[in-house]
């Protein structure tokens, strides 16, 4: 299993515990995970599952592709940070990741 955190806006925490192989946003979901909106279920074709990746992490990640990056642009709150937590492929080398999240999606 791997251990993701999610931190709300206004500092809450949720660690969960999720399959490998999943997105970030597939176990934001599954867990009920309030700010992870996910509105094109996964497909990349809408902003609402953003999340801040901590420097820590960002190199651990694979690059945007031009699609992430389509969608992170129409967000208003985007920041260098920002990544779609529908193409955060979870793994064991990312147990214990750290994800922050906005205070409104879309």
């Amino acid at each position: 299993m791997v251990k993701v955190t999610y931190i709300a806006h206004d500092g809450s925490e949720h660690t969960v515990e999720a399959e490998p192989g999943i997105s970030a946003m597939e176990a934001a979901v599954q867990n009920l995970i309030e700010g992870i909106e996910a509105e094109c279920g996964g497909s990349c074709s809408c902003a609402t599952c953003m999340v801040y990746v901590p420097d820590e992490w960002m190199g651990m990640l694979p690059p945007k592709s031009d699609d992430e990056q389509a969608m992170l642009e129409m967000s208003e709150n985007l920041r260098e940070s920002s990544r779609l937590s529908c193409q955060i492929t979870l793994g064991d080398e990312l147990d214990g990741l750290v994800l922050y999240m906005p205070e409104e999606q879309g």
